[in-house]
């Protein structure tokens, strides 16, 4: 069986950490931000966490592996 091919447009969206959670940009960020506060453009350039269904997808369309469970 052949290699799973990775989605590059994927990989250049999203980041992975170390620890293996994968981060994304927030959204309304790139123009007409004058009309937005500062706390809200300050707040916009952050990363977010990406959790449960689109974390699943975004794996299986990087090609990584699946996140180990975190020992109690």
């Amino acid at each position: 069986m052949p290699k799973m091919k990775t989605r590059k447009s994927a990989t250049k969206r999203f980041k992975v950490t170390g620890s293996g959670k994968i981060m994304r940009r927030r959204s309304f960020t790139s123009h007409l931000n004058t009309k937005k506060s500062r706390k809200k453009t300050l707040k916009a350039k952050k990363d977010v966490l990406v959790t449960g269904f689109y974390e699943k997808k975004l794996r299986k369309a990087m090609g990584l592996r699946k996140k180990k469970n975190a020992k109690s």
